[in-house]
């Protein structure tokens, strides 16, 4: 499956960025997409013409082809061959490790490398682009580099070795071979926190810190743009909906657990403070939608909570808009990450509760941003104050929103701009 046309006649006569990413539309379970997606849109606004080797999309297990819409019409994409070893080699979700390594998605190298070979020869590309967190694109990219001798930067979003992942001993050792190869031989190496790249200038010489960039995520204004202006006004007379809190994304038993949550908001509706015709919470797309609707029904809070399954991607932004709150579970394994939503809720203008490592990067970042309510997500004692301040603020039309700066310095647009500076500064 292929889509791509001959690029403008203007377009042409820009120098080419060939980016290697394995989450691109149709692909639907990753918000990695975005990132990806975003450049490919605005890189020639700033001077690049982007073009994208991904997957062919058998490799991938959800999919939407409505986001095939979103891609620019003179967009060249290639999608070699890649089989997934745990639904393609293997037998009722049993494999062998040794097809898996370094991930599901290995074979994708041995047919994506010929083909980048061949968009190299006949695109002329000035510089290579690949990101993680599949390790394979990094070894796309860097065997391309050593074979082209093409400028790399490589997209490491979060570091690829943390302490618990990857966790397969095996895995763990070709992990940090490809990133010790891609740091050593790569141009540049970005991350999307400056938490991510002070554990890299901690683990790796001094000599390599100059490769080291910070280029966040963000959110796309386009997509925003499509969508109506919604501003809910909570408290105000005659307000028949209860006030309605969301987080949207992924959920875990460690590190995004709900659990003193739940507990919080079972301690405030045992005082008589919120309950279901005032309070709605909803947790759209968080995984294991039944395993939370059971966590919600120990909790006692079943009427409280919402456990929403995944929707479109503009429709769960849209969700966004029409809420009086947002909610961010990020704790201690992600503190040296922040998730993308995070510049989607400022966009949205929204207030926002962090139930977070006080000493993580988003912490940090929603602390910047003049964010007050902020809590440790673990202890539903500190919780429960927090977050009946939040609801009073809201209600009150005092909780805090994103300034109009911190709006504009968090669009992908912006982050494209210092993508394609960096893309000129790779250059011989």
């Amino acid at each position: 499956m292929q889509h791509h046309s001959s690029p403008s006649q203007e377009g042409a006569t820009l120098p080419r960025a060939l980016l290697i990413a394995f989450h691109f539309p149709p692909q639907s379970e990753s918000s990695g997409i975005q990132r990806t997606l975003s450049f490919s849109r605005h890189l020639a606004q700033f001077g690049w013409t982007p073009m994208v080797l991904s997957a062919h999309p058998m490799a991938y297990e959800r999919k939407n082809a409505s986001q095939l819409a979103s891609l620019p019409p003179e967009l060249i994409v290639r999608r070699p061959l890649a089989l997934d070893a745990k639904r393609h080699l293997g037998w009722k979700g049993r494999y062998l490790q040794l097809t898996a390594l370094p991930d599901r998605w290995i074979s994708w190298w041995l047919f994506a490398l010929p083909c980048a070979l061949a968009m190299v020869r006949k695109h002329k590309p000035a510089v290579i682009w690949s990101t993680f967190p599949i390790s394979t694109a990094h070894l796309i990219g860097l065997c391309l580099h050593r074979l082209t001798g093409l400028p790399w930067v490589a997209d490491f979003r979060d570091p690829m070795l943390q302490s618990d992942f990857p966790s397969n001993r095996w895995q763990r050792k070709l992990f940090g071979w490809i990133e010790r190869l891609a740091i050593r031989h790569c141009t540049h190496a970005t991350f999307t926190t400056q938490g991510a790249l002070e554990s890299y200038r901690a683990r790796f010489p001094q000599a390599l810190h100059h490769k080291f960039v910070v280029i966040e995520n963000g959110y796309d204004e386009q997509t925003f743009a499509q969508e109506p202006h919604a501003c809910a006004l909570p408290g105000q007379p005659g307000q028949t909906r209860p006030l309605t809190l969301v987080h949207s994304g992924v959920l875990y038993t460690e590190g995004r657990d709900p659990s003193a949550f739940f507990q919080a908001l079972a301690m405030l509706r045992a005082r008589g403070l919120v309950d279901a015709q005032r309070l709605r919470v909803i947790l759209r797309a968080p995984g294991d939608l039944d395993y939370f609707t059971q966590l919600a029904q120990r909790c006692g809070v079943i009427d409280l909570v919402h456990i929403a399954p995944p929707v479109p991607y503009r429709q769960a932004l849209h969700e966004m808009l029409e809420a009086d709150g947002l909610l961010v579970f990020q704790g201690r394994p992600f503190n040296r990450q922040a998730p993308a939503k995070i510049y989607e809720y400022f966009r949205a203008r929204k207030p926002v509760l962090g139930l977070l490592d006080l000493e993580g990067e988003t912490a940090g970042m929603l602390r910047s941003a003049g964010f007050p309510d902020l809590v440790e997500m673990t202890d539903p004692e500190a919780i429960a104050p927090v977050l009946t301040r939040f609801l009073r603020a809201i209600a009150d039309g005092t909780a805090h929103v994103a300034s109009e700066a911190l709006v504009a310095a968090s669009s992908r647009t912006h982050r494209t701009r210092q993508l394609a500076e960096l893309f000129t500064q790779s250059l011989p």
